[in-house]
């Protein structure tokens, strides 16, 4: 079996440095790059974090060997899909390493219990578990921004990234690392829908490794059992049949009535229109009407463009993991790792955020 020095060695032949460049890139001199290379010295904690974040890799597989599921699927897929799974291994390797140094993700699934009723119907139990945890947390999937809710309340480290047309999220999930990787979106409700369809897939134990999703609306791929499970969770979590009781209540819905309401809960009108169907509290004809809008329509018939745009602006920039932002900061504060993981995921230079930081600093400490 390889080696620590023999995994080293190999990434120093990928990356097309030499042995000297390289031991310059992670702080190293020659004479100890060497003695470590040949065995004589061992790297040190410092020396494997350094060369796990220069070639993207995680720590722990560099002292085992063994390379977690995101990292091989990243290896062997191109396209967009490859793109994806690219920045999900870049997540799920810091959050790997940030773990191994006392910062564990705070995953928090839900009870659910599968063995009776159909898929739709198990999609539909797990969001009411899920919705139960919101409601006891004194929240609502209609107030408030949804992916921070969903990091907060379930632990899930959920990031934003360009990946172009043609693909809607993943959801991965590994031992320590619980991930949703959503693609930047001029359809914020369709982004969100993706985000729930995702949680679902985690929720339900779907994923245990990576799951991609091109198109959370294909209909073919909705006849997969748990394409089902998940979209009937995603329907039922941000559409509560509560609410929507309410809101339809004894005089049921006119036009501008429900515009208003696919825009309070940020759902595209055909989604919406579908779930009311579903539940019996529209008919056909109605259904038919309502799912021809689209969500900028929807919005100006409630006179809520302003808002609308406002949501397409915040679906089309990226962002990187909160609770993940969060760990690395804290790790960086305690002294268990440098800067840089941290700059690295804000996207800003190293030596400018440091600047920044010991600015604020002697600021605070001068008042």
């Amino acid at each position: 079996m390889a080696s620590v020095p023999q995994r080293v060695l190999g990434l120093i032949e990928a990356s097309g440095l030499s042995r000297r460049e390289f031991g310059q890139r992670i702080g190293l001199d020659e004479s100890k790059m060497s003695k470590s290379l040949s065995g004589a010295r061992r790297f040190s904690s410092v020396d494997l974090a350094r060369i796990a974040e220069l070639c993207q890799v995680t720590v722990d597989w560099l002292i085992t060997g063994e390379e977690p599921p995101l990292a091989m699927a990243a290896r062997t897929t191109s396209g967009n899909a490859g793109s994806a799974l690219d920045a999900a291994k870049r997540y799920s390797t810091l959050r790997t390493d940030v773990a191994s140094l006392g910062y564990q993700q705070p995953w928090q699934p839900v009870t659910a219990r599968f063995n009776t009723g159909g898929y739709v119907e198990q999609g539909r139990r797990l969001a009411q578990e899920a919705l139960m945890r919101v409601g006891q947390a004194g929240c609502s999937v209609a107030i408030g921004n949804l992916t921070v809710l969903i990091e907060e309340l379930f632990g899930v480290d959920v990031a934003v990234v360009e990946l172009g047309t043609g693909f809607d999220g993943l959801a991965a999930s590994s031992e320590g690392v619980k991930l949703i990787l959503l693609a930047t979106s001029h359809i914020p409700a369709r982004q969100r829908f993706t985000l729930a369809h995702e949680l679902g897939h985690l929720l339900a134990g779907d994923d245990q490794e990576v799951h991609l999703d091109r198109d959370v609306y294909d209909k073919a791929q909705a006849k997969d059992p748990s394409e089902m499970r998940a979209n009937a969770f995603a329907s039922a979590f941000l559409m509560p049949e509560g609410t929507l009781r309410d809101a339809v209540g004894s005089t049921g819905l006119t036009d501008k009535s429900f515009a208003a309401l696919a825009c309070d809960l940020t759902v595209t009108p055909s989604a919406l229109a579908y779930r009311l169907l579903h539940l019996r509290l529209i008919d056909a004809g109605a259904c038919d009407r309502y799912k021809a809008l689209t969500g900028s329509k929807a919005a100006n018939l409630a006179g809520r463009g302003e808002e609308f745009a406002q949501r397409v602006s915040e679906a089309s920039r990226p962002r990187p993991p909160g609770l993940l932002v969060r760990d690395t900061y804290a790790a960086y504060e305690s002294g268990a790792a440098t800067l840089r993981p941290y700059a690295n995921l804000l996207g800003v230079d190293v030596d400018q955020l440091r600047h920044e930081i010991e600015s604020a600093q002697e600021t605070h400490d001068a008042l």
